[in-house]
């Protein structure tokens, strides 16, 4: 599998901290969502690790057809 699922067609709302790195789920595949728990392992597509830039409230991608991973761009609207 090298394409993703698309986990939701909406963005997952999450609270993140500025400075801590988080593991956003690019395969779709991960019951954690948005956040990766290894469900990739089947597949041949990798997590983005990314440091969060601020706290607080983040729109993350649920679609994983962003051109801003991990946040959302809005592309899940023309799926």
């Amino acid at each position: 599998m090298s394409e993703a699922i698309i986990a939701q067609k909406a963005p997952f709302e999450a609270e993140l901290e500025a400075g801590k790195k988080y593991a956003w789920c690019r395969c779709g595949l991960s019951a954690k969502q948005p956040f990766c728990d290894g469900a990739h392992s089947k597949t041949d597509i990798k997590p983005m690790v990314f440091t969060a830039e601020k706290s607080g409230t983040n729109w993350l991608c649920g679609c994983k057809q962003t051109a801003g991973q991990p946040y959302c761009d809005g592309t899940h609207g023309k799926l």
